[in-house]
């Protein structure tokens, strides 16, 4: 496909992505968009002037705070109206080419959170992390616990602290068991830490009692976003016994304002790993459902250039979505569209490619030297974390734009 739209050479934002967004202008309040090049499509404007008048429903959900009711009218339309817009995009004589005002510069508009979300999971979905961590904290020799292999371990997050990008974050404050010590004090977390996730949006609801099995899972899911699952590795550490994440994780979650819908991925699917001893039943699944999506994080101090520190990819993961999705729904519970499922952070085999700074800096042992000569074990005050990921292949790219935040002292 050929646009009339100029696209920047390795724009993360082609022809043959059309992501989901919510954006707003001075002039424009909260409503619905896509991301082309350097641009933001008005779907609200552009159904004014009759591009989608061959589909049948309200185009009311494009004038919206969420993405919600959108994504709910089903994938018959919202792949549909995805496929209109590129056939729209690509044709020379497009009602839109001369009406100017459907187009706005992204650098002219603010992103907001494009959900509403009213659940949130984390999986622990990464064997190269989890190996990481275990053998960091239990035994290097027998690093996972016995369960990881045949289940996606996860945890019921809170939804309330998930934020867009580009909103700053405070460093949390909490309970802290310092070395050598038998009682814990009460201070400012010093081991505030990114986590590099994908995250995946529920696009229709199950009811309660029902499980969704793997060949359903993609049915079920409208798309991805960048997540960075911000953690108090302080706080963590002491809380964890007996009931796991609790504050060092819900004071921040970040992710990137444009969803990338799962059919814009198909291209990107690879093979999984291998996958040992052999899953139960209901995780079995046929055909590729892990995806290679190049990921990067950089770290930039207040005033500096930033600093990639690690380099990974989406398809390093050993538990994948539809699996996720399956053990999540197996014992009935039910789901709803706008919910959000983290993959766990995404770590690959070498250092470089390690998805936190609590396995860059092995524990804070071993200091991550940036660009500007200064060194990091964790993240300090004032820096900013940045997140980007894109797909590449056939000469065609499929970007999900960055998340970006600073996290600043304690209140």
């Amino acid at each position: 496909m050929e646009t009339w739209i100029d696209i920047p050479k390795n724009s993360d934002f082609s022809i043959h992505n059309i992501p989901f967004g919510i954006f707003s202008t001075k002039n424009l309040k909260n409503r619905v968009g896509i991301a082309i090049g350097e641009m933001i499509l008005d779907l609200k404007l552009s159904s004014e002037l009759g591009v989608f008048d061959h589909l049948t429903f309200d185009f009311s959900v494009f004038d919206n705070k969420f993405l919600n009711d959108f994504i709910s009218l089903g994938k018959s339309i919202t792949n549909d109206v995805r496929l209109t817009i590129q056939k729209e995009l690509s044709d020379s004589f497009s009602v839109l080419r001369n009406n100017s005002s459907v187009l706005i510069k992204q650098s002219d508009a603010q992103m907001h959170l494009p959900l509403k979300i009213g659940d949130y999971t984390d999986f622990y979905s990464s064997i190269e992390h989890a190996s990481n961590i275990g053998s960091m904290f239990r035994d290097p020799s027998n690093p996972l616990l016995p369960n990881w292999k045949h289940i996606p371990v996860g945890y019921h997050g809170r939804a309330s602290s998930i934020i867009a990008s580009d909103i700053d974050i405070h460093r949390p404050k909490g309970q802290v068991l310092l070395p050598d010590q038998k009682k814990p004090v009460f201070q400012p977390s010093s081991r505030v830490d990114f986590e590099l996730e994908m995250g995946f949006v529920i696009g229709k609801k199950s009811n309660l009692g029902d499980s969704i099995s793997t060949d359903e899972a993609e049915d079920y899911i409208f798309g991805n976003v960048l997540f960075n699952d911000w953690s108090a590795r302080d706080i963590q550490k002491w809380e964890y016994v007996p009931l796991g994440p609790f504050l060092g994780k819900s004071f921040a979650s970040s992710i990137s304002p444009w969803i990338v819908t799962i059919e814009a991925l198909d291209l990107y699917k690879v093979k999984g790993p291998e996958q040992t001893p052999k899953v139960l039943s209901y995780l079995e699944y046929s055909g590729m459902k892990n995806y290679d999506i190049n990921l990067e994080v950089s770290i930039q101090p207040e005033g500096s250039k930033e600093s990639i520190v690690c380099s990974s990819n989406f398809k390093y993961m050993y538990w994948n979505m539809v699996q996720q999705l399956a053990h999540h729904t197996i014992n009935g519970c039910n789901i709803n569209v706008g919910d959000l499922m983290a993959s766990g952070t995404i770590s690959g085999k070498d250092k470089g490619s390690y998805g936190s700074m609590l396995e860059l800096s092995w524990g804070g042992k071993n200091p991550v030297t940036l660009d500007d000569g200064s060194s990091r074990v964790f993240i300090n005050d004032n820096d900013s974390v940045i997140m980007r990921g894109y797909c590449e292949k056939d000469g065609k790219r499929v970007g999900f734009g960055e998340v970006r935040t600073k996290l600043k002292g304690s209140k």
